[in-house]
């Protein structure tokens, strides 16, 4: 869905609210609706570095919206359950298979997904509801929502802030979203090594 809103619209939407697109923005993407929070974020950030908003205000709206919505998205899956999940995907159009596997791995690895998955489109959306269908402990999923929202704000923030004032905006937004997919890498690989050196242990122990 938020592909079909353009870039300019985006940036119209952010001009006309400032803050509280920012916040809206990321806190509805963040509770499970796809939404381009991200990008009214980097939108956000851009628009501080060029003096039209605060920086720091524009941070602290852009954590406290991951946050928030992150929040919401965990007693959603909490109470809606996994049904409401392959509903949502039906919308979605993502695969009921794809759904049950991605159900089985976020219960493995939660802390990992939810730290890790916001630099991570579709785990942005669905790492909130997955930790409450997943019966993820409430406390140590505030714990890995809130340093996650807290690094990645920083991170997109800062980079538009910065990065902003020597390269345009369209960019800017479209090299996010090709250091997504290398995020998106990233996640599988902590989460795949372990695994396979978990794997690997037994066989050493049984050579020795």
């Amino acid at each position: 869905m938020s592909e079909a809103i353009s870039l300019e619209a985006i940036e119209d939407i952010a001009r006309q609210y400032g803050y509280w697109a920012v916040f809206f923005g990321i806190s509805l993407e963040n509770a499970g609706l796809p939404l381009p929070g991200e990008t009214l974020t980097l939108v956000g950030g851009f628009l501080a570095g060029e003096g039209e908003l605060d920086y720091w205000i524009v941070l602290l709206c852009a954590t406290g919206g991951a946050i928030l919505g992150d929040n919401f998205g965990y007693w959603i899956g909490k109470w809606g359950g996994f049904p409401l999940m392959l509903r949502i995907g039906k919308l979605l159009r993502v695969p009921e298979g794809q759904l049950y596997r991605l159900r089985d791995e976020f219960s493995k690895n939660a802390a990992k997904a939810v730290f890790l998955g916001r630099f991570v489109a579709l785990l942005r959306i669905f790492a909130g509801p997955l930790a409450g269908i997943s019966d993820m402990p409430y406390g140590k999923f505030f714990l890995c929502n809130a340093a996650g929202a807290t690094v990645w704000a920083s991170v997109m923030v800062s980079l538009s802030f910065f990065v902003g004032r020597l390269v345009p905006l369209e960019k800017l937004v479209s090299g996010v979203a090709t250091f997504s997919v290398g995020a998106l890498l990233l996640v599988v690989l902590a989460i795949a090594i372990p695994r396979l050196l978990e794997l690997r242990n037994p066989l050493n122990v049984e050579e020795k």
